[in-house]
Protein backbone atom coordinates (compact mmCIF):
# COMPACT_ATOMS: atom_id res chain seq x y z
CA UNK A 1 0.00 0.00 0.00
CA UNK A 2 1.17 3.71 -0.99
CA UNK A 3 0.02 6.82 -0.29
CA UNK A 4 -0.97 9.44 2.19
CA UNK A 5 -3.17 6.23 3.97
CA UNK A 6 -0.12 3.85 4.15
CA UNK A 7 2.02 6.83 5.71
CA UNK A 8 -0.47 7.13 8.69
CA UNK A 9 -0.90 3.68 9.26
CA UNK A 10 2.71 3.74 9.83
CA UNK A 11 2.87 6.47 12.33
CA UNK A 12 -0.12 4.83 14.41
CA UNK A 13 2.14 1.62 14.23
CA UNK A 14 5.13 3.53 15.32
CA UNK A 15 3.14 5.79 18.22
CA UNK A 16 1.50 2.23 19.59
CA UNK A 17 5.44 0.49 19.75
CA UNK A 18 6.52 3.97 21.56
CA UNK A 19 4.04 4.29 23.81
CA UNK A 20 4.59 0.77 25.15
CA UNK A 21 8.13 0.77 25.49
CA UNK A 22 8.18 4.56 27.46
CA UNK A 23 5.47 3.28 29.71
CA UNK A 24 7.11 -0.80 30.45
CA UNK A 25 10.53 0.13 30.19
CA UNK A 26 11.95 1.84 33.40
CA UNK A 27 9.49 -0.61 35.47
CA UNK A 28 10.78 -3.71 34.21
CA UNK A 29 13.61 -5.98 34.82
CA UNK A 30 14.74 -9.01 32.95
CA UNK A 31 14.01 -12.21 34.60
CA UNK A 32 15.34 -15.81 34.61
CA UNK A 33 14.84 -18.63 36.30
CA UNK A 34 17.51 -20.91 37.37
CA UNK A 35 18.22 -24.92 36.11
CA UNK A 36 17.78 -26.14 39.67
CA UNK A 37 16.89 -24.69 43.08
CA UNK A 38 19.47 -23.21 45.35
CA UNK A 39 20.48 -20.92 47.45
CA UNK A 40 21.01 -18.36 44.70
CA UNK A 41 17.38 -19.13 43.38
CA UNK A 42 14.39 -21.25 42.14
CA UNK A 43 13.39 -23.12 39.18
CA UNK A 44 9.82 -22.14 37.44
CA UNK A 45 8.44 -25.44 38.36
CA UNK A 46 9.15 -23.98 41.99
CA UNK A 47 7.58 -21.08 41.85
CA UNK A 48 4.00 -22.38 40.17
CA UNK A 49 4.32 -24.56 42.88
CA UNK A 50 4.24 -21.71 45.43
CA UNK A 51 1.76 -19.73 43.49
CA UNK A 52 -0.54 -22.89 43.53
CA UNK A 53 0.19 -23.03 47.35
CA UNK A 54 -0.86 -19.55 48.21
CA UNK A 55 -3.56 -18.82 45.80
CA UNK A 56 -2.16 -16.00 43.90
CA UNK A 57 -0.03 -15.75 40.02
CA UNK A 58 3.80 -16.09 39.77
CA UNK A 59 4.68 -12.32 39.49
CA UNK A 60 2.95 -12.03 42.90
CA UNK A 61 4.73 -15.01 44.24
CA UNK A 62 8.13 -12.62 43.12
CA UNK A 63 6.91 -9.55 44.98
CA UNK A 64 6.06 -11.36 48.39
CA UNK A 65 9.29 -13.15 48.23
CA UNK A 66 10.80 -9.68 47.64
CA UNK A 67 9.21 -7.80 50.12
CA UNK A 68 9.41 -10.43 52.66
CA UNK A 69 13.25 -10.28 51.86
CA UNK A 70 13.27 -6.68 52.12
CA UNK A 71 11.79 -6.77 55.59
CA UNK A 72 13.91 -8.95 56.79
CA UNK A 73 17.19 -7.22 55.45
CA UNK A 74 16.38 -3.60 54.59
CA UNK A 75 15.85 -0.92 58.15
CA UNK A 76 12.18 -0.27 58.74
CA UNK A 77 13.06 2.88 60.64
CA UNK A 78 14.91 5.80 59.86
CA UNK A 79 18.49 6.12 60.93
CA UNK A 80 18.73 7.95 63.79
CA UNK A 81 22.21 10.01 65.36
CA UNK A 82 23.89 7.15 66.65
CA UNK A 83 24.79 6.39 70.20
CA UNK A 84 24.41 8.56 73.45
CA UNK A 85 27.60 11.04 73.65
CA UNK A 86 29.02 11.59 77.14
CA UNK A 87 27.56 14.45 77.62
CA UNK A 88 23.86 12.97 76.78
CA UNK A 89 24.47 9.96 79.52
CA UNK A 90 25.33 12.68 82.11
CA UNK A 91 22.17 15.42 81.54
CA UNK A 92 20.13 12.36 82.15
CA UNK A 93 21.44 11.15 84.87
CA UNK A 94 21.57 14.58 86.57
CA UNK A 95 17.47 14.30 85.24
CA UNK A 96 16.28 11.77 86.48
CA UNK A 97 16.79 10.97 90.45
CA UNK A 98 19.46 8.21 91.15
CA UNK A 99 19.41 5.35 93.45
CA UNK A 100 18.55 1.41 93.68
CA UNK A 101 14.87 1.83 91.76
CA UNK A 102 16.39 4.28 89.16
CA UNK A 103 19.61 4.37 87.09
CA UNK A 104 21.30 5.02 83.62
CA UNK A 105 22.33 1.63 82.61
CA UNK A 106 25.46 3.06 80.56
CA UNK A 107 26.52 -0.59 79.32
CA UNK A 108 23.31 -0.42 77.77
CA UNK A 109 24.76 2.28 75.80
CA UNK A 110 28.25 1.04 75.06
CA UNK A 111 29.50 4.43 76.89
CA UNK A 112 31.73 4.56 79.81
CA UNK A 113 30.14 6.39 82.76
CA UNK A 114 31.75 10.07 83.91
Amino acid sequence: MTGPGALDIFFDIRSIFADMTSRTAPDQIAFRYRTADSTAGVTRHTTRRLAEQLGVGETQVIHLALREMAVRILPQYEADDGPLTLSQVRQIKKRVPQGKARSVRSSLMDIEPA
